[in-house]
């Protein structure tokens, strides 16, 4: 799966990651805004929002794209029902957003279907 659809389905449906992914995710995001500063990484571990629980930690193991790429073939394994992907109904590539009515790629619209 290419790299467009999976932060689609990362960004649009993380509302089917598990409890543990989603920890994950913020666990990333936390350490990536804190990597130059020591004191507020310490403040951010404090409050709970770095997680060094072995389990959340081990998602992120084998890299970040691997365990975004792991969470989508999950989500589209075991609850496909709930994913859309919004493709432009001429040239079939894949919308901006979820809601878009516009194609980025063609600028064909679909407001008035």
């Amino acid at each position: 799966m290419d790299k467009e659809k999976i932060h689609y389905v990362i960004t649009y449906f993380s509302n089917l990651m598990t409890d543990n992914e989603k920890l994950a995710l913020k666990h990333k995001m936390y350490i990536s805004k804190s990597s130059d500063n020591i004191t507020l990484r310490n403040m951010m571990t404090e409050k709970g929002w770095i997680n060094n629980d072995p389990e959340t930690l081990h998602l992120l193991q084998q890299g970040y794209e691997e365990f975004e790429r792991n969470v989508v073939k999950r989500i589209l394994t075991e609850t496909p029902e709930l994913v859309f992907f919004n493709n432009c109904p001429k040239c079939g590539k894949l919308a901006r957003t979820h809601n878009a009515k516009q194609c980025r790629y063609c600028s064909y619209s679909w407001h008035s279907k």
